[in-house]
């Protein structure tokens, strides 16, 4: 084995809670987007503006602030 058990780190990543606050938040801003299509009739521009605010919201949360995991090979020694 090229990669020793004993030397890895534990990845324990997420507790339970926070995914599922991450899941609740998420989930949040996709249903408001559906409500928001729902309301879209390209004569008043708020609906477009809330789909627009949950993308940017459904995007950057994960991305940005959340960030990327620390698990992947380039951060194993």
């Amino acid at each position: 084995m090229a990669d020793n058990a004993e030397n890895r780190p534990i990845e324990n990543e997420n507790p339970l809670v926070g995914n599922i606050v991450i899941f609740v938040v998420l989930m949040a801003i996709f249903v408001l987007g559906l409500v928001a299509v729902s309301w879209l009739d390209f004569t008043t521009v708020w609906p477009m503006a809330v789909l627009i605010l949950c993308f940017v919201g459904a995007f950057f949360i994960p991305m940005a602030i959340i960030g990327r995991s620390d698990s992947g090979s380039e951060h194993r020694n």
